[in-house]
């Protein structure tokens, strides 16, 4: 058996696989894909990343390279058998790819902190429409963690956890955003018990 995963060392998306992986206690090899380098080599049709690939067997999309590490292998069940909470995760997922991940992720974090990482310059506009948008879609996630189905301290982590994860721990790099998810007191209890976790620690990308 031969995992290798293709991505950009600090994709959000790269490390919510490689939370799945660490989670399930697999390892795989990584094959790094800049997918904002110009005329870089990338194996995903659509350029973008990750992308996976188990003995021949190629596939991309997180959602789909996620479930299909938790249903072929061994390991931790990182999805509830219950229907209900099942619907849950699959729901906390949908808006975090729709709704979380552009204002916390590609504005926040990518302006605030990593663009001045790497030298160049932050867009304070772009920050400030992240940091307004940003309280409605922590809102909508803290709804659903209050029910405890999902994104709960009480239950395993599941896909939806190491899916959202992710871009939490971006977002709250930047300055002036632990008040924001003190808004959101029920997700925020969530997250004060995934932030300990050691597979979170072992996929901290750091910074350029």
């Amino acid at each position: 058996m031969e995992l290798v995963v293709y991505g950009y060392r600090y994709s959000v998306y790269l490390r919510i696989v490689r939370l799945v992986l660490a989670e399930k206690g697999l390892t795989a090899a990584h094959v790094e894909v800049n997918p904002f380098a110009p005329d870089a080599p990338n194996p995903h049709p659509f350029g973008r990343v990750p992308m996976l690939d188990h003995d021949g067997f190629t596939l991309y999309e997180t959602t789909a390279i996620a479930r299909y590490l938790d249903e072929a292998f061994p390991g931790p069940a990182l999805q509830p058998s219950a229907p209900e909470a099942r619907a849950r995760m699959a729901q906390a997922i949908a808006i975090t790819d729709a709704y979380a991940y552009w204002p916390l992720v590609r504005q926040v974090f990518a302006h605030a902190v990593f663009r001045p990482a790497i030298g160049e310059p932050p867009d304070p506009a772009t920050i400030a429409d992240g940091m307004a948008a940003a309280p409605r879609v922590l809102a909508a996630l803290d709804a659903i963690a209050a029910g405890g189905l999902t994104l709960s301290p009480h239950t395993p982590p599941d896909l939806a956890a190491l899916h959202l994860a992710p871009m939490l721990a971006a977002f709250l790099q930047a300055p002036g955003t632990a008040p924001l998810l003190a808004g959101a007191p029920h997700l925020q209890a969530w997250w004060q018990t995934m932030a300990t976790r050691p597979s979170l620690a072992e996929t901290d990308p750091g910074l350029p």
